[in-house]
């Protein structure tokens, strides 16, 4: 029987192809964002199994706002939206905007929603799967501590969720192409540094961070939970 799933962050990126593979697999997924032509954009690629939301998920009336488009059952979470702050500057002010921006589009994201919908999840086979990234591991100031908070949150979830037989997880990214995260900065010669810190010698793709999504939500995985799944290529460990 095909599931409910809901990936935020869903229309570009490492959500876009999470989304993909459980539409191809025949879920019924609903992608969540904040721009309504990207949602429509990638729903409109996906096919008719994927329904777009637009949601700012940091806004808690706007997360209740959108609790009716929502599945009444859902069986996956991906907690995928995200991204850094932008606002750069001397003095307390600057520090703030940096640091509450990073807070706010990382962490309340995945605990708004996901807190809006615990009584949604399916027990006995519910997944809950956030996605951090080697910045909580490796620091990156305010983003890397955002990441960093998600873990801790996580645990929480897990031992919350660990009752009703639902299981929750992070997986944690490092570099990846064809993402908006990078932007420009991702150039050629970025790119050649970023890989020499792997162990593989390259930077990762969606669909390989998008497949570590995938087996989490699985039915193998069921044993697993409050764990970090490392997708990173061996660049936490360097060369």
């Amino acid at each position: 029987m095909a599931r409910n799933v809901v990936v935020t962050g869903g229309g570009t990126g490492i959500g876009l192809e999470v989304a993909r593979r459980f539409a191809d697999a025949g879920e019924r997924v609903v992608i969540v964002g904040r721009r309504p032509g990207v949602l429509d954009h990638a729903a409109a690629e996906l096919g008719p199994n994927v329904t777009p939301l637009v949601c700012d998920l940091a806004d808690p009336d706007a997360v209740e706002a959108a609790l009716d488009a929502l599945p009444a059952r859902i069986d996956v979470l991906v907690n995928n939206a995200g991204s850094r702050e932008t606002v750069f500057g001397a003095g307390p002010h600057a520090v703030l905007a940096r640091w509450r921006g990073d807070f706010e589009r990382n962490v309340l994201t995945a605990v708004l929603l996901t807190e809006s919908v615990r009584d949604r999840l399916t027990p006995g086979s519910g997944r809950v799967i956030t996605v951090s990234s080697i910045a909580a591991l490796r620091g990156a100031g305010s983003y890397g501590a955002a990441k960093a908070s998600l873990h801790a949150w996580n645990h929480f979830l897990a031992a919350q969720l660990g009752p009703s037989g639902i299981t929750a997880n992070i997986v944690a990214p490092g570099t990846v192409a064809g993402t908006e995260f990078f932007g420009p900065r991702l150039d050629e010669a970025e790119v050649a540094r970023r890989s020499a810190r792997t162990l593989l010698g390259r930077i990762g793709e969606s669909g390989e961070v998008a497949a570590a999504v995938c087996f989490l939500a699985s039915a193998e995985a069921g044993f697993i939970t409050g764990e970090i799944l490392h997708c990173n290529g061996g660049e936490l460990l360097g060369r």
